[in-house]
């Protein structure tokens, strides 16, 4: 498989982009991976990318976006933080992605089991990781059941995966809620903006 050119990209829909990627974490799903040579696609990309999709991600290390997509090299623009949250830096390398690069698609994915929403639910505290915390705690505040308090702790795994689904939202939310230049592109349908979630046990991608 050839690394995208300019060509190939324009050929990409946000409907035909989000497919790719389904397809890809169905190859990953089965050990199966698409047949592409990465050196040749480091000598394809040396002079240009053209990506078709963004992919918002947490930092844990078993949610390679490239890999649990199978995508080469200049496939995806891959953004990653605790907690698959946005900012003002994020969202100008999205902006950056879309209008200015030409992706298709943006993915808010979330997993199962993450330890930054973990950390939110125990309201952890801990030099800088407490103020990244504190922009994931909407979620976990957004989500009302159990209302016992003893059982809104990372102890309880239901609870925890409740609220990353529910963080992965909340992301999508604030993204249209802070970048104009994202939602023209979205109401003109240029790109799409979907969430997700990755079962760290199966390694099973859900599309909302």
């Amino acid at each position: 498989m050839k690394a995208h050119t300019k060509e190939t990209q324009s050929t990409m829909t946000p409907e035909k982009s989000l497919q790719f990627l389904k397809e890809g974490n169905q190859r990953f799903q089965s050990n199966l991976k698409a047949n592409r040579n990465l050196l040749e696609q480091v000598n394809d990309t040396s002079e240009g990318q053209f990506p078709f999709a963004t992919i918002l991600s947490c930092i844990d290390s078993r949610v390679s976006a490239e890999l649990v997509f199978d995508q080469g090299l200049g496939d995806i623009f891959s953004v990653r933080i605790a907690g698959n949250f946005v900012n003002e830096d994020i969202l100008g390398s999205m902006e950056f992605a879309c209008k200015l690069a030409g992706t298709k698609v943006i993915v808010v994915l979330g997993h199962t089991r993450c330890g930054a929403i973990k950390g939110a639910c125990d309201d952890a505290k801990l030099g800088n990781l407490t103020a990244m915390l504190d922009k994931i705690k909407p979620a976990v505040n957004a989500v009302t059941s159990p209302e016992d308090a003893s059982l809104r702790n990372s102890k309880n795994v239901e609870f925890v995966d409740n609220v990353s689904a529910k963080n992965v939202l909340l992301t999508i939310d604030k993204i249209r809620e802070d970048s104009p230049v994202l939602v023209e592109m979205e109401e003109k349908g240029e790109i799409k903006i979907v969430g997700a979630m990755y079962d760290i046990h199966t390694g099973a991608v859900d599309f909302y």
